[in-house]
């Protein structure tokens, strides 16, 4: 957790704001590409390891363009087909675009880019090590980070509802364990190949929340009740600081996402950054503990 969060004071300001307004477009240019030419994202554009090989590098990029919702009906098909794969396919964008969003406004940019290129680098090593290892020319599509997004939303927001169906009120909760024993099905019942592409492409929910394991910083509520408190804090001297770690010494200064908070169990008023206030030794008026 430490080493996060040296990254994100060190690299922080290289982030990508609005992440998702750009990865909607992409999602854009995809559904236009299916309705023209859907063969194109096939031939030159997908997640093929033996073309990335090969000098193609550009797919671990392009292959972003697949719409949410798979295939699109290309012109000259059925005025039905056409405009029911262009309402879901905007149904669809517009929930990723609101669960990515989301997440970036509580989260921070920094922290969303790295949950999201991680989802990206993940399915290049899937495809990567399908063919390596086992032989497989894996197509993997945006599905599996599409889920990584929702499975991030739920966590942070799990009592947050969804109407199903239109009608239905369910808990994000309710719905992120229903995918996720749906995954886990598919992970005891496919092969090796199936297996190692469904943790590869989902490993950035477990390796982000593991490396960022104090989650409760990073929820709705914490964040609201610190930018409450910002609000009501005093106005101090130019130059001045309010919080110093009594273990370290850093204070506000030393980093805009640093957070300090008094023990209760230390004498005086001692504070503490978020890195030594579960590890510090308690000070008490005779002895330290």
């Amino acid at each position: 957790m430490k080493f996060f969060y040296k990254m994100e004071r060190k690299f922080g300001r290289y982030a990508i704001r609005n992440l998702m307004y750009y990865i909607m477009i992409l999602y854009g240019i995809g559904i236009v590409i299916q309705m023209l030419y859907p063969m194109l994202y096939w031939q030159y554009l997908c997640l093929d390891a033996p073309s990335i090989l090969r000098g193609q590098v550009w797919r671990i990029v392009t292959f972003l363009l697949f719409p949410p919702m798979g295939s699109m009906a290309p012109l000259g098909s059925s005025a039905g087909s056409l405009f029911s794969d262009l309402l879901f396919n905007g149904i669809a964008l517009s929930l990723y675009y609101s669960l990515g969003m989301n997440l970036e406004r509580t989260w921070g940019a920094f922290r969303f880019n790295v949950y999201f290129f991680m989802g990206v680098l993940g399915h290049v090593l899937a495809a990567l090590v399908g063919y390596l290892v086992f032989g497989q020319r894996w197509i993997l599509t945006t599905v599996y980070l599409n889920f990584s997004l929702f499975f991030a939303f739920a966590a942070v927001y799990p009592n947050l509802e969804f109407l199903l169906f239109m009608v239905l009120p369910v808990k994000a909760k309710v719905l992120a364990i229903v995918d996720g024993i749906f995954f886990a099905y598919s992970f005891l019942m496919g092969n090796m190949a199936d297996r190692c592409a469904i943790v590869l492409s989902l490993a950035n929910f477990l390796v982000f929340f593991l490396m960022t394991r104090n989650t409760g910083r990073v929820s709705p509520r914490e964040i609201r009740r610190r930018q409450e408190f910002k609000r009501q804090a005093k106005i101090i001297p130019k130059g001045g600081t309010r919080h110093r770690c009594a273990v370290c010494g850093r204070t506000e200064a030393d980093g805009e996402d640093l957070e300090f908070r008094y023990c209760s169990k230390c004498a005086g008023n001692l504070e503490y950054c978020q890195d030594h206030l579960y590890t510090h030794r308690h000070v008490t008026e005779d002895r330290s503990e």
